[in-house]
């Protein structure tokens, strides 16, 4: 969170968007975004930009700490012009980020996002898609702008709001800090939303045309019997994974805060063509003992001692959910088999599929061969390769590249795999002398990993210049 520019020292807390050169590692400009003076319950101190930008040619979009989505130019004050239309910088060193546009959410839009903004956009032509993170107050009970927005689009070349959607409502759990993603899924554009009630929601990306959503499904990523309880004390989750798309179906897991500790979650391969008319394509439907159909509420959808339960939905876009599996067949679910909450999104490859939880496991799963597991409403588990027990949190997502699978954990440890391997045992382990709470990348031949306080760039042969 400590930045680069003199102006800010390094006992002030900031929000930095830092931008190096890739080859060389040299410093080149900074956006800082000071903390809120309302405190933690809107910007945690000394958590810095809890996301990753979106880039088109020399533009860059990202969400700061304070709530503002915030189009740049990829070039500073280098190339000696200041771009508009926002041409109110506090300062236009040459060090210093160029602001294109920004659009506060709080203030125009009325969120009150909880603890920090986490969102990395995505866009489709020039929509940009947002997800706000508004959230509960400090109580965490109280939610202070049910009527805020949870995802919009908006222009992503002059930051103008095409259209807004609160559907979780009343039902946010805690927190809104997913990220959403984009494909054409059946031959029909859809940009997806992991929403703070555990729901995942489909919609058109053009709106309806008057300044509203237009949604396509839904899918409830809870069991119906799962409790919200504060503090991760229960079983009910919300969703901070990223939505991952692969050969036309939707991926997702579900988790909390990592404040809360651990706990069972679940994994879904979700059909996004089952219904594209707003329907809810969840596995089941929440129902009172006469068979009436229950509205979604908030900390439990079912509740057996009123004698409710969860019924099978015959219209479910659900094509497999990985929660127990039984592996070793000794009849018993043991903590390798279980898959517990997660932040991180899955990497998937020639039909394997890898995704890390937040109680140290690294699951392996092919996802071409069904099990003879099923759930309670008869929707298949997927064949489990293996799990891998890192004895550390991973809060980042898996990379595959050149046959080999990476994923760093809490501990600092870079655990590589050989891609597809059936033994589920790494082929290193490299400690980056700091906590990895983010996902590796690759760009143009070089690895870049991040841990809590330095960025390192990789490349077979590279010599460190002193």
């Amino acid at each position: 969170q400590y930045g680069y520019i003199k102006r800010y020292p390094k006992e002030v807390d900031l929000g930095c968007f830092l931008c190096f050169d890739a080859q060389t590692g040299k410093f080149l400009w900074q956006h800082s975004s000071p903390k809120l003076p309302t405190g933690r319950v809107h910007d945690w101190p000394e958590q810095g930009i809890c996301c990753a930008p979106v880039c088109d040619g020399d533009r860059v979009w990202f969400v700061s700490s304070r709530g503002e989505v915030l189009c740049l130019d990829s070039e500073g004050f280098l190339d000696g012009e200041n771009d508009g239309p926002f041409k109110s910088e506090d300062n236009q060193n040459k060090d210093e980020a160029d602001v294109v546009w920004k659009f506060d959410m709080m203030g125009v839009l009325g969120v009150s996002q909880h603890n920090m903004c986490s969102c990395s956009c995505c866009f489709a032509g020039d929509i940009l898609f947002v997800n706000t993170s508004n959230g509960l107050d400090e109580s965490h009970i109280n939610l202070p702008a049910p009527n805020a927005p949870s995802f919009f689009a908006m222009d992503k070349n002059t930051g103008e709001v095409l259209w807004t959607d609160k559907s979780p409502g009343l039902n946010i759990l805690h927190g809104q800090w997913s990220s959403p993603t984009y494909g054409v899924l059946g031959g029909i554009p859809q940009v997806i939303f992991a929403g703070g009630d555990g729901w995942v929601y489909s919609f058109a990306p053009e709106g309806d045309g008057a300044g509203n959503a237009k949604l396509l499904w839904k899918f409830d990523c809870n069991p119906k019997e799962t409790v919200w309880i504060l503090g991760g004390r229960g079983t009910r989750n919300n969703i901070i994974a990223t939505p991952v798309i692969y050969n036309g179906y939707v991926f997702v897991a579900v988790g909390q805060d990592t404040e809360h500790g651990e706990g069972g979650g679940n994994l879904w391969c979700i059909d996004p063509t089952r219904a594209t008319d707003g329907s809810d394509v969840s596995s089941s439907f929440a129902v009172d003992k006469d068979g009436n159909h229950i509205p979604h509420r908030r900390l439990q959808a079912v509740d057996p001692e009123q004698g409710e339960k969860s019924v099978s939905n015959p219209n479910t876009a659900a094509v497999w959910h990985y929660s127990l599996y039984d592996r070793n067949g000794n009849g018993k679910v043991e903590f390798e088999e279980t898959m517990h909450r997660s932040c991180g999104t899955v990497a998937i490859k020639d039909d394997i599929l890898y995704i890390s939880d937040f109680s140290g496991l690294f699951h392996c799963l092919d996802i071409s061969k069904m099990s003879d597991n099923k759930d309670e409403h008869g929707i298949p588990c997927p064949t489990v390769l293996w799990t891998y027990d890192m004895f550390a949190a991973a809060w980042g997502s898996p990379l595959i590249v050149e046959g080999k699978v990476y994923i760093g954990d809490e501990d600092g440890d870079i655990a590589i795999f050989n891609h597809g391997s059936r033994d589920g045992e790494p082929i290193a382990e490299i400690n980056m002398e700091n906590s990895v709470y983010s996902t590796p990348i690759v760009a143009n031949d070089i690895l870049y990993i991040s841990n809590k306080d330095t960025l390192f760039a990789i490349k077979e042969g590279a010599q460190l210049d002193e």
